[in-house]
């Protein structure tokens, strides 16, 4: 039923409905703090079309404002008025590692978590003429010596997600940075460094290419497209690791906007045209409402931070 239908009986039973005239009575903003064609973006718009279809009457417009490695448009979604109108796209990067290397006007406090709609999965994996094959391999070769691991920049998700496995198995690896993923990748495939962590879609391609063997996966389970892969939990390793893409708000707005926010973002992952969209997209859809995407966020975070002051990489970028 559309809000104006909804008005017109609750007032011809003389029910107060300040809240669907109130809201939201105007488009709603999507501050997406990358670049227009990432998966963030991407993502973030089929989530603008999703609202549009299954609510009536309301409107959503993405704006993109990148810079600074996510943190330019997270900070303005922080500093924004709170009336629930300006929200942003709650990337791992920006929120709960940018902080901690500088260059960070916000924390992770400075917001509210509306939800978690889509989750990108980590892969660890063997290179071309790599020493080990096999998660067990890896392990007990890094116990000697310390296998290069290429990431996509020193500080980044990828990087802090390897350094973060080592702490946890207790074991050393050398970080080698590179300009990008796709130059990591370049490297993993040539041979010139020993792992990387990568997406299931690229280690899917690469490893029936030849030229990756997935060691194991990020999750607390298997996954569809590596069945034969392990995670590091069934291993022993109490360490999951992947990014997301969820709404953040301003903290502060008000209660009953932030529920209808969130009972949105549960209405979309739960579209199963959302769902098909979003999974022919690479992406795997999950829902978590506000408090367990919090939690989440704060769980990264904290590891984020033990992981860069172990590697004298905090507050870097000040």
């Amino acid at each position: 039923m559309s809000k104006s239908k909804l008005l017109a009986v609750a007032l011809l039973v003389g029910v107060s409905t300040p809240a669907l005239a109130e809201f939201p009575e105007r488009p709603l903003q999507v501050v997406v703090p990358y670049s227009a064609g990432g998966s963030t973006d991407l993502g973030m718009r089929v989530v603008a079309d999703t609202i549009e279809r299954k609510f009536d009457g309301v409107r959503v417009v993405v704006r993109n404002q990148p810079g600074g490695g996510g943190g330019i448009g997270t900070s303005a979604v922080a500093h924004a008025r709170p009336d629930g109108y300006t929200l942003g796209a709650g990337a791992q990067g920006p929120i709960a590692i940018l902080p901690h290397v500088g260059g960070a006007d916000y924390t992770v406090d400075d917001f509210e978590f509306v939800g978690l709609f889509a989750r990108s999965l980590q892969v660890m994996v063997a290179c071309k003429d790599a020493p080990f094959s096999d998660y067990d391999g890896f392990v007990e070769y890094a116990k000697s010596k310390m296998p290069q691991v290429g990431n996509s920049g020193a500080g980044g998700a990828n990087h802090v997600s390897a350094e973060a496995f080592a702490k946890a198995a207790g074991i050393k690896i050398t970080s080698v940075p590179f300009g990008g993923s796709s130059e990591a990748r370049t490297a993993c495939i040539g041979g010139h460094i020993d792992a990387m962590v990568a997406s299931p879609a690229e280690a899917k391609a690469a490893s029936e290419a030849g030229q990756m063997t997935p060691l194991f996966v990020m999750e607390d389970e298997r996954i569809d497209l590596f069945p034969d892969t392990p995670t590091a939990v069934e291993k022993g390793v109490d360490f999951t690791w992947s990014s997301y893409k969820g709404l953040i708000a301003p903290k502060g707005i008000p209660e009953a906007d932030l529920a209808w926010l969130r009972d949105a973002v549960k209405a979309v992952a739960e579209d199963p045209q959302f769902i098909e969209k979003m999974t022919e997209m690479g992406e795997f859809v999950t829902y978590e409402d506000g408090p367990t995407f919090e939690a989440r966020v704060k769980k990264d975070s904290k590891m984020a931070e033990e992981v860069l002051s172990d590697l004298g990489l905090l507050g870097m970028n000040k």
